[in-house]
């Protein structure tokens, strides 16, 4: 359980962040969305907050708060514009690994300024060739005296241009069995061989920079193998993961319930035929089933982050929270859109936009069907006979 002056940090936070999106966010939300810009003074809003430091220890200048209080921000933030939770959401992979893994002197060096939002960065993990397949990614880092020379891109990558620094997943031995156990961590901050490609342009999690990263003949320094450890790149990544599929079940939650929040609203308003729509059972079913889903994905969220809070492995139970939240997302926000009819398929409101920022939260953080594979692969452990 959290302590008492936990949960009053938890509540201050919550103000703070709802606040923010109420009078900030929101505005302009839907031009930089529509422009595809990036929000910077909003995001400067967030380092300001903290925002950028949520799960770095107080004593290299963050906030320290838990998985929980981190999941129930970002609920908030992307009820007002998804997007805006992107930029923290990758860093904080970034941070967490640093946080749980890396040496004392790592996290002195890099932890301060990743928390207070000087350095920004995320998760350089995915290529072209395959995101899911990780044990198969091409990346090479080569040994060469105390430094290795790293080769290879990679791409999908938040704050790949806006970043500085990110955790970079590369193979340092290409004869290991199982393949996962020769990928290294690093630490790699941008520098000559270390440059951003091109951006991409996206459906929807627009105003956020999602780029290419090109490694050429990078040199990076030994001491910035995360943990001293080479060889354990998977594992510490996929510790990381588990956070990033909480806090995107979290944003699904809070698209799904800014979408809910505007179609009971509208039911209420909107009348046909000499009364408000929302009187129509049709109407009422659909609302009932918004509202039951977004609570389901809500409680499966909450109790990961909770279990992520007492130290537990989560695998399973982050991957049944992305996956439901992530689908029940889209099926909220294309409900929403019925029940707006002609009005919600414009960008008069903000429905349409709801709608095109869902599928993020399916394939983001690992696909649906590979969250599918992990539960089942854990299910068959559990109940093997």
């Amino acid at each position: 359980m959290p302590t008492e002056q936990q949960l009053e940090v938890r509540s201050h936070l919550l103000s703070t962040v709802r606040d923010f999106v109420k009078h900030e966010a929101i505005p302009q939300a839907a031009e930089h969305d529509e422009n595809d810009t990036y929000p910077a003074e909003l995001i400067e809003q967030m380092a300001e907050m903290g925002l950028f430091g949520m799960t770095v220890p107080e004593e290299y200048g963050g906030l320290g708060v838990d998985v929980t209080t981190f999941a129930m921000v970002f609920e908030e933030l992307a009820k007002g514009w998804m997007s805006l939770t992107g930029p923290i959401g990758s860093h904080s992979m970034l941070t967490w690994g640093i946080t749980k893994y890396g040496t004392e002197d790592q996290k002195k060096k890099w932890l301060p300024d990743l928390a207070s939002g000087k350095k920004r960065g995320g998760l350089a993990l995915t290529e072209p060739g395959g995101g899911t397949d990780v044990a198969g990614m091409e990346t090479r880092a080569v040994k060469d005296g105390e430094e290795y020379v790293i080769n290879g891109t990679k791409q999908f990558i938040t704050n790949g241009r806006k970043g500085d620094v990110f955790l970079l997943l590369a193979k340092t031995d290409m004869n290991t069995n199982p393949p996962h156990k020769g990928i290294t961590g690093f630490i790699a901050e941008k520098g000559p061989g270390f440059t951003s490609g091109k951006d991409f342009n996206k459906l929807g999690y627009r105003g956020v920079d999602t780029t290419e990263l090109i490694f050429d003949d990078y040199r990076i320094d030994a001491e910035n193998v995360l943990g001293n450890e080479e060889g354990r790149g998977f594992y510490q990544v996929m510790d990381s993961l588990e956070t990033g599929r909480i806090n995107v079940a979290s944003r699904a939650i809070g698209v799904a319930q800014a979408a809910f929040e505007a179609a009971i609203r509208y039911a209420q308003q909107r009348e046909t035929f000499g009364r408000p729509i929302s009187t129509r059972q049709s109407i009422q079913n659909m609302l009932a089933d918004m509202a039951t889903k977004i609570h389901a994905a809500r409680l499966m969220t909450r109790d990961a982050a909770a279990k992520k809070d007492q130290g537990e492995r989560v695998d399973q139970e982050a991957g049944m929270a992305k996956l439901y939240a992530s689908e029940i997302c889209a099926e909220v926000t294309l409900d929403a859109m019925r029940i707006h009819g002609g009005a919600g398929y414009v960008k008069d409101f903000p429905i349409e936009r709801y709608y095109r920022d869902a599928p993020l939260m399916i394939i983001g953080e690992g696909t649906n069907e590979i969250q599918r594979l992990i539960i089942a692969k854990n299910l068959l452990k559990i109940y093997e006979i």
